[in-house]
């Protein structure tokens, strides 16, 4: 794979890579080899439906010499019938073949689609993150679309074209090899600006649609912390962002539509070429008595009517070229390699956890974690106390596999995190402050967790977490429609949903960060009492928002600067005289304090 070139605004992330060009074909040749006889039928009848719609033009060349020569009009029926024939044939003979050809692509598309999501799924989030989340959604959406609308309209016409175009010249070969050697005088027009075109089209759209991501990235950044954002005051500054980046956009945008208005202003140029060179030679060849009026009537007719199949043909390299650069963006991530498979996958003894000597970085000169060593006993819940930034989130994405840590080593039931088997894998499980509701009934969203669950399972998640009643008092209980287009749920709800998928999953492990940080004091002292429901029998790792999270650890970890400081029970640690812990709990139960009195 081959890394993305940025544009100058781009900031520089490591953006998920784009296949070769040698990747991009061996993809596409996986995807149409199961088709194959899609391909062939579709081919073969297209080209049926082309020939017999070139008699259209001798017959009418035939009906001009009929005319010319004064024949009667009885003898103009038997041509005019075999034109509606013919045009009755070669309609539905196209239809078919193009129906055909739509089944093929929409059966590569869907394959392709599929793959791309399914190793989207599966990547690791620490990639994801360093890319941005807009690099993805660029892929999965614009990129993906670009593709979908080149195999829905394109393939089918392109391939419609093509046959049109070579079927056509045949016919103004038969009629006269000096025909056919007229109209090629626009071919080298038409190929120069073909070459001309390609060669700055598709370098011109693989940095548009890394502008494009890189937009939309600065758009979710923007959105996503419009609370800090309007906090820190830096709306100017962020519009100014959003600003540049929408701006190359638009420029490497409107670069392309220049491009495109050249590139057909020559293929313009190239079309009077050839039907200048048409009319000439059929007037020399009716004037010296080698063909008929109607036979150069059918050759213009002829030439006239490759306009139509060259100019899809040619504009379609537009729409082709920046389909290409979606889709070696989008084999990039539907091809990439597996992550290797540890050489002898073991189960966990138990569900304790050691963090030993961990350190991380993000980049080398960004260390966030220093030699941090935590053990959690299984069935113990440690919370994570410290100021932002003091690498609580960072460990958490540690001990759930979301990073690798540049040193140290993690372990569960006495196993490495990446040397665990499936079962294993599946016993860890994170929860963050950002949860997803997904459009579907509320049983739908509580069955990702576990899709054989009854409803009576259901329920008892619901109401382990605390959440039973406001989902009885939906309109439809657990077949209520919930996220997009649905019923809105409160961010507390969303929480406990998620932690209802906890109890569903059963892992044995479970890492919280900062899972009640998204509501309101009210509803989080409610989410903790669902989190303590939720975290029974299991061993927590807790990144504490509230330190009455904390409180009801039977362990706190205090992290300053990527250092472990203290370490205790609540009761340990909050008597501890000019202590970390100490001066955080005072300052916090002040402002607890000064808020309930408020």
């Amino acid at each position: 794979m081959t890394g993305q070139e940025g544009t100058p605004m781009t900031e520089q992330r490591e953006l998920l890579p784009t296949a070769t060009g040698r990747q991009t074909v061996a993809a596409l040749r996986t995807l149409l080899r199961p088709r194959r006889w899609l391909a062939g039928a579709g081919l073969l009848v297209l080209t049926s439906a082309t020939a017999v719609g070139l008699f259209v033009a001798p017959l009418l060349g035939h009906v001009v010499d009929l005319v010319t020569t004064g024949a009667p009009a009885s003898a103009i029926t038997t041509p005019v019938v075999a034109l509606a024939v013919v045009a009755v044939a070669s309609g539905a003979a196209t239809a078919w073949g193009l129906t055909l050809i739509a089944r093929l692509g929409e059966g590569a598309l869907a394959e392709l689609r599929e793959r791309f999501l399914d190793r989207a799924l599966r990547l690791p989030l620490g990639q994801v993150e360093r890319a941005g989340s807009g690099d993805l959604t660029s892929r999965a959406g614009n990129d993906l679309n670009a593709v979908a609308s080149v195999v829905r309209s394109g393939l089918p016409e392109l391939a419609r074209s093509l046959l049109a175009i070579f079927l056509t010249l045949a016919g103004l070969a038969v009629l006269d090899w000096r025909f056919m050697a007229a109209a090629l005088l626009a071919a080298p027009v038409q190929l120069y600006t073909v070459w001309w075109y390609g060669g700055r089209a598709l370098p011109l759209y693989a940095r548009q649609r890394v502008a494009v991501g890189a937009q939309q990235q600065q758009l979710l950044e923007t959105i996503g912390g419009a609370p800090t954002v309007r906090a820190l005051r830096r709306r100017e500054q962020h519009l100014g962002l959003v600003t540049g980046r929408s701006q190359e956009a638009v420029d490497l945008t409107m670069r392309g539509v220049n491009l495109v208005t050249r590139f057909y202003a020559r293929l313009n140029l190239a079309e009077f070429i050839g039907l200048s060179a048409v009319l000439a030679t059929g007037f020399l060849l009716v004037r010296s008595g080698e063909v008929s009026i109607g036979a150069a009537t059918a050759a213009a007719l002829y030439f006239h009517n490759l306009f139509t199949p060259v100019n899809i043909a040619l504009g379609l390299i537009d729409d082709v070229q920046s389909a290409t650069a979606a889709l070696v963006r989008i084999v990039g991530v539907a091809d990439l390699p597996e992550p290797a498979a540890p050489p002898a996958p073991r189960t966990p003894a138990d569900a304790s956890l050691h963090a030993d000597a961990v350190s991380h970085a993000y980049t080398a000169d960004r260390p966030v974690l220093h030699e941090v060593t935590i053990a959690v006993p299984a069935g113990q819940r440690v919370a994570l106390v410290g100021a932002s930034g003091a690498g609580k989130s960072t460990l958490a994405g540690l001990v759930a596999g979301v990073h690798e840590p540049t040193s140290g080593s993690i372990r569960v039931g006495g196993v490495g995190i990446g040397d665990l088997d499936p079962a294993g894998r599946r016993a860890v499980a994170l929860i963050t402050q950002e949860v997803y509701v997904f459009a579907g009934t509320l049983a739908e969203d509580l069955r990702l967790a576990r899709p054989d669950a009854t409803d009576d399972e259901l329920t008892a998640a619901l109401e382990q977490v605390g959440a039973a009643e406001w989902a009885a008092a939906l309109p439809e209980g657990l077949a209520t429609v919930v996220g997009e287009g649905g019923h809105r749920l409160t961010a507390a709800q969303a929480q406990q949903l998620a932690l209802a998928r906890l109890v569903l999953a059963d892992p044995a492990v479970a890492v919280l960060d900062e899972a009640t940080a998204e509501a309101g004091s009210a509803g989080a002292r409610v989410l903790e009492a669902s989190v303590v429901a939720a975290l029974q029998g299991r061993t927590g790792l807790l990144v504490a928002h509230r330190l009455t999270q904390a409180a009801l650890a039977d362990r706190v970890v205090v992290l300053d600067e990527g250092r472990i400081v203290e370490s205790g029970s609540h009761d340990e640690l909050r008597e501890t005289p000019d202590g970390r812990y100490a001066e955080l709990w005072r300052a916090w139960s002040g402002r607890r304090d000064a808020d309930h009195a408020a």
